[in-house]
């Protein structure tokens, strides 16, 4: 995370501070009226995930495969491995907007002239910094630095200036860098000896300008020069013969002001002159040319790709440019040979339409698609029965030194498809050898061909692939997430934990989807082991000691088989020398005593003891010593603990306690101990680790002074276990030696049958004793709920009953606090062999619970959904973790830091709007772009833990809902829904708003259900019926998430899915209690001082009131209108804060008695507004289209004159990316997150939550100058 500091100025404009954070991170300050104006720390805690450029090289050794990832305002250095996974080395913030990038491969050139570029490609970026910059990639640093920076023009995105983009010849040895129209440079890089004489290296550009900027050049060029003098599309380079006048040659595609069509022009540089000449021009009659690409390894041939098919042209005679044969891209055949007389009809495109594409960075092929009237590449009017497709992307393989003349290129069409071409080259020229059909996907852009066959793709709003190419088939790896563009934001405390997460809408349709956002922590990955690990059912780290560092043996349970590896360097196979049974599957181990193992399996239980072989410390012996344990019938679960083991039976339900004694040197024995008959079957069972005695646990100040005065308290505790029932109930039993198996305490889980639930998923899959201020036990139950039990009020540490020579009865365990962590079963898992560890929680995918906190706080981890998980501790990996993944094994280690993870809800459509429900705890989503007929827009009811649509409303057709939020009228709790009666924008392009209709629905909320509400699970804290009085049953909320990739880092593929309860199952549930039609599309609602609603439609305000608080009668009070439409609309009290898109900011104050909307502020300049937030009554935040988050407040004095200009900006903070979503939170960073804590600075309530378009996330936190 990087931040900045965005500074308000005093009246005596005091300079704002800013550090290197952001992209293009600017800090500017203006007098404000108020003497101590406020600070802000701006600071990025998501970078952004569009993924614009892709490049590959060798930036850190010339052995390495690197990828560096362009996300417009930041860049990213990834490796993918042989399976596939996307593993980020390094991000880091542009202090620009990144256009274009390249890679100058100097791996194998240069040696030793500048040490820190050897054996290593630099990496080139332009931007709007106005510079071409060079970078090399620093192993210390962990990051790029730039060895060069080239000037090119000034800062900004002028048309005319130079920076939009570029290429670089075969050789590296030239880089072209174009504007958006008239005007490219040719830029000659290379490394010579400094001029100081000090034997080192300095990079050399010598810069060729076209039109030339001097007058000596223009003299020189003279009449054979032709201006550019239309918009730049596309420019390659096209290698020739070395002995050619012209080196290099650069192919442009221009489209020439007032032309229908494209040209390919070629230019060259005139390496006597030392000036760029007009070669030639080549315009094939036919549909639009959109770009141009060299073919690898073939000097003088390349691709021309259009509108519907691609020509492949022969430039080896850059002043006779001739098409050899053309591909048809409307079907899979391969095109006629055609020549370069054959005519084909011309394209009837706008001039205008080309020059939008590119000024607006829009896709050009996308808009030149939406008019039907082409004609195709044989003359015949194929309106309405064959679509011209477009080459959207494209990739070369990477040249293969066995097969020389070959050359493949792999292209994606817009509609998904994916095809690979075949070229050989021979004496009388390149030929097309193949055209393949390959796969059908989503279309990518941009596109990769790495080595290892793997093929890297991006979706425009979508999630991005990892693909391994097959036999005419592409295999799906993995995927990289994509939140962008984040279109709304909604803030959820997670309950008694003060870990807020998010909820964002993200991605167009049919990308669209759901994500939910939170605080996770990450992971670095240090070993992945080949796929051969299938049907694991167990993992576990063993000790040879218990006062070991580290951990000795790795055991593996498998369906009918078990196998021990070492821990170390390498994991070898020692099965044999420690003596497990090999050919059971293993239900427990442990360390039992110094240097002897316990294996459980159904059939018995059987004490080793190493031997040499398998540890220094083994017996000195060919082969382990071994003794069995085998009770008359089927073992079902056990656990091992310091010198006693427990195993319980299922047919009849028994438990069994043995110990171990010593006969004689070498030899052991278990023997039975106690057993006893239950009344119900034991599902788990977990021995707690010994220092869960007093002495080693975090006391309260009195209990530890009891503790120091009374020494007999450290030992007079009974040995206890903890069992989970088929009761079910989690029960903690006494297993002290000498005495009979008693319990100790209980606490019960109460099922709910009345829907016909199964019990059995609320039997506890997995428990755990947690040594903390007050002890608690942790049960994961098999339906993927979490629950945490404690004791009932007691003066001690320990309940009475927990004490040796104590007759007291048992007592009952108190339900606190329940959270679903998923679906599947949950295991509970210690990082550490202590009682107070934090613990790994394993469901649908793994969290971090940690285990000193108040109620269940816990943290998603960064990594994919496992089976299993084991702590592993090794002198090269001290904190190891080793998770089953996949069928295989990964060796992650966590490390200090925070990440946010995101998991994903594929939702249908393009969601818009969301809001979390409180009283459900659901989400309310406004969802547009829906394919059904019914409707293409509606807004539905999820449940965050699952992602189930719960409920319905649909807009009428032609409708689309435009905006929401929840209210309370009355009694009755309602969602007020704005809405378009208009397929067309709602406002002109001078910013007036369009003459359409629009409605203002009021829906009933009251008859939403909460998820939970259905649910089998009751919870039940004890028999005592007066222990619910305790009980915090608000706490009942979970929500699962994944890995999320602010770093591209690779998603799990298992999605859910929220298509999957049927229209008629939701009808019904948000019903329309009335509705208004408004003049003008209904872009903003919101509600003002807890009786009126605020409409605003076009460019007009509206106030409604309720009669009598009823929901029924809605009444127009009054109406305000501005001079632009309106695109925001907020409230804080009284005020009322409009947002429009050219005057800015506007306050309103509502006068009750005149019933009149009064303009109270304005904004100083003229802005299109894309979201707004009141901090207060006088103080808004504001954002902007262009990229800029301003904080905007009044000057409260008297002042005469008028009102269009009496706002101040106190401070404005430049992202460089358009927020659609800023909302006001409270922070609590770094803050004790013990559920009575509050946020220490009464500042951090007024935190700025913004999103972005291309899926960042800034928080700006107000500061004080009081320290």
């Amino acid at each position: 995370m990087e931040a900045s500091t965005a500074a308000g100025a005093s009246a005596s404009s005091e300079a704002a501070a800013s550090s290197s954070s952001g992209p293009s991170t600017s800090a500017s300050a203006s007098a404000a009226a108020e003497a101590s104006a406020t600070h802000y720390l701006a600071k990025r805690v998501l970078r952004g995930s569009a993924v614009l450029h892709i490049a590959e090289g060798r930036f850190r050794s010339p052995d390495s495969a690197d990828v560096v990832l362009a996300k417009e305002t930041s860049l990213e250095l990834v490796a993918v491995g042989d399976d596939g996974v996307l593993q980020s080395i390094c991000e880091q913030d542009m202090f620009g907007i990144v256009k274009d990038i390249g890679v100058l491969q100097w791996h194998s050139r240069h040696v030793g002239l500048i040490p820190q570029i050897v054996h290593k490609d630099l990496l080139v970026v332009l931007s709007d910094s106005g510079k071409l910059s060079l970078l090399y990639f620093c192993p210390e640093m962990h990051r790029f630095f730039a060895i060069a920076n080239i000037e090119l023009s000034k800062p900004g995105n002028l048309r005319h200036q130079l920076g939009r983009v570029l290429a670089i010849d075969r050789e590296s040895s030239y880089v072209a860098v174009s504007a958006y129209e008239d005007k490219f440079a040719l830029i000659h890089v290379s490394v010579c000896q400094s001029l100081h004489g000090s034997g080192r290296g300095t990079i050399s550009d010598k810069k060729y300008f076209y039109p030339p900027e001097n007058e000596e050049d223009e003299r020189t060029v003279g009449a054979s020069r032709t201006s550019v003098r239309g918009t730049i599309w596309a420019m390659r380079f096209i290698s020739t013969s070395q002995d050619e006048e012209y080196n290099p040659v650069l192919a442009m595609i221009i489209n020439r002001k007032g032309s229908d069509v494209n040209d390919l022009s070629l230019f060259g540089h005139d390496s006597s002159s030392g000036v760029i000449n007009h070669i030639s021009s080549y315009s094939e009659v036919g549909p639009l040319a959109l770009d141009i690409s060299e073919i690898p390894e073939m000097f003088g041939f390349a691709l021309l790709f259009r509108v519907g098919d691609a020509l492949l042209l022969d430039l080896r005679n850059p002043r006779n440019v001739c098409c050899i044969r053309r591909i048809s891209l409307t079907t899979s055949l391969i095109g006629e040979p055609v020549a370069v007389e054959d005519s084909c009809p011309g394209l009837d495109v706008d001039d205008d339409v080309a020059a939008c594409a590119l000024l607006e960075l829009r896709d050009s092929a996308n808009n030149i698609l939406k008019d039907d009237g082409y004609m195709d590449i044989d003359g015949v009017d194929s309106r309405g029965n064959v679509k011209s497709r477009v080459v959207c992307s494209w990739s070369w393989e990477p040249p293969d030194p066995i097969r020389p003349g070959w050359a493949r290129l792999l292209f994606c069409l817009d509609d998904g498809e994916f095809h690979i071409l075949e070229f050989t080259s021979d004496v009388e020229g390149v030929k097309l050898y193949t055209f393949e059909y390959i796969d059908r996907s989503f279309p990518c852009k941009p596109l990769l061909w790495m080595n290892n066959r793997m093929i890297i793709g991006f979706v425009e709003m979508g999630d991005g692939m990892i693909f391994k190419l097959g036999h005419r088939r592409l295999f799906h790896k993995s995927t990289i997430q994509n939140v962008a563009p984040i279109l709304d934001l909604a803030i959820a405390d997670y309950h008694g934990e003060k870990q807020d997460q998010m909820f964002a809408c993200c991605g167009m349709c049919p990308e669209g989807s759901l994500r939910v956002l939170r605080n996770g922590v990450n992971v670095e990955k240090l070993l992945r082991t080949e796929a051969i690990y299938q049907g694991v059912t167990g993992l576990w780290t063993l000790r040879m000691k218990m006062t070991d560092a580290y951990h000795s043996f790795l055991v593996l349970s498998f369906v009918e088989e078990t196998r021990i590896l070492s821990v170390g360097l390498s994991f070898n196979d020692i099965s044999d020398a420690v003596g497990f049974q090999p050919d059971v599957c293993t239900l427990a181990c442990g360390l039992v005593a110094d240097g002897l193992l316990v294996q459980i399996h159904s059939k018995g239980v059987k004490l080793c003891l190493p031997t040499i072989y398998a540890h220094p410390e083994g017996a000195p012996l060919t082969s382990p010593i071994c003794t069995n344990w085998h009770p008359d019938v089927t073992i079902s679960v056990g656990a091992v603990g310091h010198n006693i083991v427990v195993v319980a039976t299922s047919n009849p339900c028994c438990l069994y306690v043995l110990g171990v004694r010593s006969s004689s040197s070498y030899q052991y024995e278990l023997y039975e101990t106690q057993h006893v008959q239950l009344q119900f079957e034991v599902s788990c069972i977990s021995i707690p680790q010994e220092d869960w005695r007093p002495d080693n646990v975090n006391l309260s100040s009195g209990e530890r002074d009891d503790v120091c005065h009374n020494p007999s308290a450290k030992v007079n505790v009974r040995k206890f276990a903890v069992i989970g029932t088929h009761k079910p109930s989690v029960e903690i039993i006494s297993v002290e030696p000498g005495e009979a198996l008693r319990l100790l305490t209980i606490g019960t889980i109460s099922v709910n049958n009345a829907l016909g639930a199964p019990i059995s998923g609320c039997i506890p899959e997995n428990v755990r004793f947690v040594a903390a201020e007050r002890f608690y036990i942790l049960a994961g139950l098999r339906n993927g709920m979490l629950l945490r039990f404690e004791p009932e009020a007691s003066e001690h540490y320990f309940p009475g009953s927990f004490y040796k020579d104590s007759s007291i009865p048992h007592t009952f365990l108190q339900l606190i606090s329940i959270r679903r962590i998923g679906i599947t079963p949950v295991f509970l898992v210690p990082i550490h062999d202590s009682a107070n560890a934090d613990i790994i929680v394993l469901s649908d995918r793994p969290w971090l619970l940690h285990a000193a906190r108040h109620s269940l706080a816990y943290s998603s981890i960064s990594f994919l959904p496992a089976s299993h998980v084991t702590p592993v501790s090794s002198v090269d990996c001290p904190n190891g973790l080793l998770f089953v993944a996949e069928s295989c094994l990964h060796l992650v280690e966590m490390v200090h830091g925070k990440r946010l993870n995101a998991q994903k809800f594929s939702i249908g459509g393009t969601p818009r709007k969301v809001l979390y429900h409180n009283e459900s705890r659901t989400l309310l989503v406004l969802r547009t772009g829906l394919s059904g007929a019914s409707c293409s827009s509606d807004i539905v009811q999820v449940d965050p833990q699952n992602g189930v649509l719960l409920s319905r409303y649909k807009c009428e057709p032609g409708e689309t809902a435009k905006c929401m939020q929840i209210t309370k009228i009355g009694s009755d709790q309602v969602l007020i829904v704005g809405t378009s009666r208009s397929a067309g924008r709602p406002m002109m392009s001078n910013g007036e708003a369009e003459s359409t209709k629009g409605r203002l629905i009021i829906l009933s909320l009251e008859a939403v259900e909460s998820p939970r509400e259905s649910s089998s699970f009751v919870p039940t804290s004890s028999f005592n019926p007066s222990s619910h009085s305790g009980s915090p049953f608000h706490e009942i909320i979970g929500y699962t998430t994944e890995e999320f990739s602010s770093n591209s880092l690779c998603s799990s593929p298992d999605e859910f899915c929220c298509n999957q309860i049927q229209a008629e199952q939701m009808a019904g549930h948000l019903r329309s209690l009335t509705h208004a039609t408004l003049s003008g599309a209904v872009l903003a609602v919101y509600p003002y001082l807890d009786r009126y609603v605020l409409a605003a439609a076009g460019n007009t305000i509206y106030v409604f009131g309720f009669a009598n608080e009823n929901p029924h009668r809605m009444k127009k009070c009054a109406v305000g209108r501005t001079r632009f439409a309106i695109t925001c609309l907020k409230t804080f009290e009284s005020r009322i804060a409009v947002g429009d898109c050219r005057d800015g900011v506007l306050f309103y104050s509502y006068n009750e008695g005149l019933k009149k909307l009064e303009l109270i502020y304005s904004d100083p300049a003229q802005r299109l507004v894309g979201d707004i937030a009141l901090l207060n009554c006088e103080t808004a935040v504001v954002s902007d289209r262009r990229g800029s988050i301003s904080v905007l407040s009044s000057a409260r004095l008297e002042v005469s004159e008028s009102p269009q200009k009496n706002l101040a900006v106190n401070c404005s903070f430049y992202m460089g990316e358009t927020a659609m979503s800023i909302q006001k939170a409270a922070f609590r960073y770094r803050l004790p997150i013990d559920d009575d804590t509050e946020p220490v600075l009464e500042s951090a309530y007024d935190c700025i939550v913004a999103s972005t378009l291309l899926g960042s996330l800034f928080v700006m936190i107000p500061l004080t100058r009081c320290i």
